[in-house]
C-alpha cells in the first residue's frame, strides 16, 4: 500500500513538472521577446484554461484553483494587447519564482527519487539479504553482529530517508500553488504598475481579486509552514518509535506472538528450484485473502495466486542452511512452497495463521474471538505427553486407582463431527486422563502392546533391526502387498471401538493438541497393507518401526471432510492384566489416500477371512478323509474275518461228512469244533452261531 501510494505521489509530481516547464517556457517567451508579447500571454491563457482539464491524481477535484486560474487566464487574455512591459519587472516579479520552483524544487525531488531513496532501498535490500544467508549451524557471532548492525543501520538510514521524501513530496502539493501562483501575481503587478493603474484594463474590481489571490497565497504559505511542521515533529516521533522495529529479530517478549490471526501480510523468501539439485530464494510480498495464500513482486499492480490453504497443511522444515523455514502443503498434496520468515515471531505467526485459515475459520463471523475460544477449549481437552518417560508409561495400560474426572467437550470443533458424536459424552469414547503420543516409539526391549503373541513365539522379543533370523518372512505368502505413504500425527487410549465416531474424536483431539502446543513435525513412514498385519516401515532404514496384527484392527475410518486423515483402532490384551482388554486409537495423515488405504485394510481382512474359512474347511474335509479311511478299514477287517470263517464252515461241513459212519469220527469232529469254539472266544460263537 505505500508503494503503490508513493507511486501516485510521483505520478502527480511528474505531471506538475510536465505542466510547470510548460508554464516556464511560455512565460520565458514574454520576457525574452517583447514583440510576441501578444503571442505569449495568449498562449499563457490558454494553458490556464486547460488547467481543469489536467488530471492530476491528488488534485483534480480543486475548484477554487481551477476558478482562479480560469479568472486569471480571462485577464491575462484581455492584455494580451499590451506591447510594453518592463524587462526588470518581469524578470524579479514574474521569472524568479517560477524558477526557483523548477530548478530548486522540482530538481530535488527527481534526485531524491534517483540517487537518495532508491540508493538507500538496494542497499537495505543488500543487508536483508546477507541476513537471511546466515548459518544456524556454523554461526559466527562477530559475523552475526556485524551483519545485524548491518541491517539495522541501512533500515535506520533508508526509513529517515523515506520520511524526508515523503515530506518533500507533500511539501510539493503546496509548493505548486505558491509557484503558479506568485509567478502570476508578480506579472500581474508589474503590469499594473506599468500602467500606472491608468489602464482602461485594470479596474477596481481586478485590485480586490488580486489582493485576494495574495492574501489566499499567504494563507497556503502559512499552512504549508504549519503542516511542514507537524510532519518533522512526526518524523522524529515514528524515529523514536520505530527504533525497536529496525532490528530484523526482535525480542518476542516485548513483541508477544499472535497465534490467533485470520489474516497476515509481510515479506518472506519463497524457494525456487533452479535444476535437479540447486535452488534459489527469492524476496517476495505475501498475505492472506481469504483461503487463498497470495504473492506480489515490485512493480506488480496487483496480486497472484500462490495456493489455496483451505484445508492444507503447514509444517516447520529444515531446508537448505537458512533459519525459520517451513513447508505449506495442499489439501490434495500436488503443491507445496517453501518459505522462510524473517524472524521467530513472523515464523510462529505464520505457521498459526495457515493452520487457523485450514480450518476455515476465517468464514465466522468473529474469526479471532473464534480462534482464540477453539485454541483455549482444546488447551483445556487435552493433555498430552510431556516427557519420554510419560509416552513410554502411555503404552502400558495400567489399571486405574481412582475415579476418572469428567470430561467438557470443547466448544470449538476442529473438524467435521457426526450428528451421533453430539449425543455421546467424550467419556463414552475417550478414555479419560489418558496422554497423547505424538512419536512412534519403537519396542526393543518388551512386546508391542497390542501385538498378540502366537504359541510359536511366545516369550520371543522382537528384532529392532528387523531381522528374521533365517526364517521365512511372515508376509512373503500374503497375497496382498500394498504400500502407502504416511504421517504419524499421534495415538491415545479410547474406551470404545464399536464406532467410527471414536477415531473421528480422536482426530479432533490430537489435532486441536497440536495446534495449541505447536507441534508440527511429523514422522513419515511406509505403510504396508498385507493379509496378515499392518506394518510401519522406516523409509530410508526399510526397519518395521511398528506392527499391528490384522485381526486386532477392529474398527478404521477416514475423516469426513479431509479425506487425508484416517485412523484405526487396535484392541489389545492388557500387558500386565492379561485379563484386561484395551483399545489405542492410532491418527495419520496421508497424501490424499486416506479411503484408499481404508479400503485396502478392509479388502486384507476380506481375504483373511476367506483364507480362514478355505483353512477350516480344508481341515475339516480332512478329518472326514481320515473318518471315511478308518471305517473303510474296518469294513475290509470284517470282510476278511466273514471270509475266514465261511473257509472254516465249508472244512467242518466236509469233515462231518467223511466221518459220519464213525462215531470216533464223530467225536473227533465235536471235540474238534469245541476247540475251535474254545479258540474263538465269545466273539467267534456270536458269529458262528449267527452264519449256522
Amino acid at each position: 500500500q505505500t508503494r503503490s501510494l508513493l507511486g501516485v505521489f510521483e505520478e502527480d509530481a511528474a505531471a506538475i513538472s510536465n505542466y510547470i516547464n510548460q508554464l516556464f517556457q511560455a512565460m520565458h517567451r514574454i520576457y525574452d521577446a517583447q514583440n510576441e508579447l501578444s503571442a505569449a500571454t495568449h498562449l499563457t491563457s490558454k494553458l490556464l484554461k486547460e488547467y481543469e482539464k489536467q488530471r492530476f491524481p491528488l488534485g483534480g477535484d480543486d475548484e477554487v484553483m481551477t476558478s482562479t486560474l480560469q479568472q486569471f487566464a480571462k485577464v491575462i487574455d484581455e492584455l494580451s494587447s499590451c506591447h510594453a512591459v518592463l524587462s526588470t519587472q518581469l524578470a524579479d516579479a514574474m521569472m524568479f519564482p517560477i524558477t526557483q520552483f523548477k530548478e530548486r524544487d522540482l530538481k530535488v525531488i527527481n534526485y531524491q527519487n534517483d540517487h537518495i531513496f532508491s540508493l538507500d532501498c538496494l542497499d537495505h535490500d543488500a543487508a536483508i539479504t546477507r541476513y537471511s544467508r546466515l548459518s544456524k549451524r556454523r554461526e559466527n557471532e562477530k559475523i552475526k553482529a556485524e551483519v545485524t548492525e548491518d541491517v539495522y543501520t541501512s533500515r535506520k538510514k533508508q526509513h529517515q530517508t523515506m520520511m524526508h521524501y515523503f515530506c518533500a513530496l507533500n511539501t510539493l502539493q503546496y509548493k505548486k500553488k505558491i509557484a503558479m501562483l506568485e509567478p502570476l501575481l508578480g506579472y500581474m503587478q508589474a503590469q499594473i504598475s506599468f500602467f500606472k493603474m491608468g489602464s482602461e484594463n485594470l479596474t477596481e474590481q481586478l485590485e480586490e481579486f488580486l489582493t485576494n489571490i495574495g492574501t489566499s497565497v499567504q494563507n497556503v504559505r502559512r499552512e504549508m509552514e504549519c503542516e511542514v511542521e507537524n510532519m518533522q515533529q512526526t518524523i522524529e516521533d515514528l524515529e523514536v518509535a520505530s527504533d525497536p522495529l529496525y532490528l530484523p529479530d526482535p525480542d518476542t517478549t516485548k513483541f508477544p506472538v499472535h497465534r490467533n490471526l485470520t489474516r497476515k501480510a509481510g515479506y518472506l523468501n519463497t524457494r525456487n528450484k533452479t535444476g535437479l539439485v540447486s535452488s534459489s530464494w527469492e524476496r517476495q510480498f505475501y498475505f492472506t485473502q481469504g483461503g487463498n495464500l497470495m504473492s506480489q513482486a515490485r512493480g506488480d499492480v496487483a496480486g497472484g495466486l500462490v495456493m489455496d490453504i483451505d484445508n492444507c497443511s503447514v509444517m516447520a522444515v529444515d531446508c537448505e542452511d537458512r533459519r525459520y523455514c517451513f513447508q505449506i502443503t495442499s489439501f490434495d498434496g500436488k503443491k507445496s512452497s517453501i518459505l522462510q520468515a524473517e524472524s521467530k515471531k513472523d515464523y510462529e505467526e505464520w505457521i498459526c495463521t495457515i493452520n487457523n485459515i485450514s480450518k476455515q475459520i476465517y468464514l465466522s463471523e468473529n474469526p479471532e474471538e473464534i480462534a482464540a475460544r477453539v485454541n483455549q477449549s482444546a488447551l483445556e481437552a487435552v493433555t498430552p505427553s510431556p516427557s519420554f518417560q510419560q509416552r513410554h508409561e502411555s503404552m502400558r495400560p495400567t489399571v486405574q486407582s481412582r475415579p476418572p474426572a469428567a470430561r467438557t467437550s470443547s466448544t470449538g470443533s476442529l473438524g467435521s463431527e457426526s450428528a451421533a458424536l453430539s449425543a455421546l459424552s467424550l467419556d463414552s469414547l475417550v478414555a479419560p486422563d489418558t496422554p497423547i503420543q505424538f512419536d512412534i516409539i519403537s519396542p526393543v526391549s518388551e512386546d508391542l502392546p497390542g501385538q498378540a503373541k502366537s504359541s510359536g513365539q511366545s516369550g520371543r522379543r522382537t528384532n529392532p533391526f528387523g531381522e528374521s533370523g533365517g526364517s521365512k518372512s511372515e508376509t512373503e505368502d500374503s497375497i496382498l502387498h500394498q504400500l502407502f505413504i504416511v504421517r504419524f500425527l499421534g495415538s491415545m487410549e479410547v474406551k470404545s471401538d464399536e464406532s467410527p465416531d471414536v477415531v473421528y474424536e480422536t482426530m479432533r483431539q490430537i489435532l486441536a493438541a497440536r495446534a495449541i502446543h505447536n507441534i508440527f513435525r511429523m514422522t513419515e513412514s511406509h505403510l504396508l497393507v498385507t493379509c496378515d498385519c499392518l506394518k510401519l516401515i522406516d523409509p530410508q532404514t526399510q526397519v518395521t518401526r511398528l506392527r499391528f496384527p490384522l485381526p486386532n484392527v477392529v474398527l478404521y475410518a477416514t475423516h469426513q471432510e479431509n479425506k487425508r486423515l484416517f485412523g484405526f483402532v487396535l484392541r489389545t490384551s492388557g500387558g500386565r492384566v492379561e485379563s484386561r482388554q484395551t483399545s489405542v486409537c492410532y491418527i495419520f495423515e496421508s497424501n490424499n489416500e486416506g479411503e484408499k488405504i481404508c479400503d485396502s485394510v478392509g479388502l486384507a481382512k476380506q481375504i483373511a477371512f476367506h483364507a480362514e474359512l478355505d483353512r477350516k474347511a480344508s481341515e475339516k474335509q480332512k478329518e472326514l478323509d481320515r473318518v471315511k479311511e478308518k471305517q473303510q478299514k474296518e469294513l475290509n477287517k470284517q470282510k476278511q474275518i466273514e471270509k475266514d470263517l465261511e473257509e472254516q464252515s465249508r472244512l467242518i461241513a466236509a469233515s462231518s461228512r467223511s466221518n459220519q459212519s464213525s462215531g470216533e469220527g464223530q467225536f473227533v469232529v465235536l471235540s474238534s469244533s469245541q476247540s475251535e469254539d474254545s479258540d474263538l472266544g465269545e466273539d467267534g460263537k456270536k458269529k458262528r452261531e449267527s452264519e449256522a
